[in-house]
């Protein structure tokens, strides 16, 4: 069933949790990532954060979808040019693939290339791909490749929100930065 919040013009309480956690999770990804490849000396490190980190990052999207699918987002103002909307809901969906897309790339890469994939001491993940330094190769740079998509489009959708902040002050940003105001 897909339902709007009861309070229109707002996003519901567990999609803003939702969105703001996983900000967050994602700008430190980001930065992580860019460490581990800069860093001999902090990789190890790094990486032992970064494969759970992905892995909740893949599972809180599939909350948050399961969450839109329930609970429609509050329209677009509608006097919205029809090319901004176009652009918002197109990089909505983008957002959303590269964060389910991201953290399955990384796990079957890791698959392929025989590493296992460990959450906490004694919890790994299975392999979901065969072994194979071809697939390995293909998935990392593919991982690499969609690591720069994500940076940018997270750009985006941060100067689109900032746009409707301080310069339309259309109520976008309120609806997903604060619950209604009572």
């Amino acid at each position: 069933m897909n339902t709007p919040d009861k309070s229109t013009g707002h996003f519901n309480l567990l999609a803003r949790v939702l969105h703001w956690t996983m900000a967050l999770m994602i700008l430190a990804m980001l930065f992580i990532g860019v460490t581990m490849v800069a860093s001999l000396h902090l990789r190890p490190m790094l990486v032992d954060i970064h494969r759970p980190l992905g892995i909740a990052i893949g599972l809180l999207v599939l909350l948050r979808l399961y969450n839109r699918l329930r609970h429609r987002p509050p329209p677009l103002p509608a006097d919205l040019p029809w090319w901004q909307a176009l652009a918002a809901k197109t990089s909505h969906w983008l957002l959303y693939t590269l964060m389910l897309a991201m953290p399955l790339i990384g796990w079957s890469m890791l698959s392929a290339g025989g590493y296992p994939v460990v959450l906490w001491s004694g919890m790994n993940l299975p392999a979901i791909a065969p072994h194979s330094p071809a697939v390995y190769t293909a998935l990392r740079s593919a991982h690499s490749l969609l690591a720069y998509v994500l940076f940018a489009t997270v750009l985006l959708h941060i100067g689109a929100a900032l746009y409707h902040a301080w310069i339309r002050r259309d109520g976008v940003f309120p609806s997903m930065a604060r619950g209604p105001r009572k």
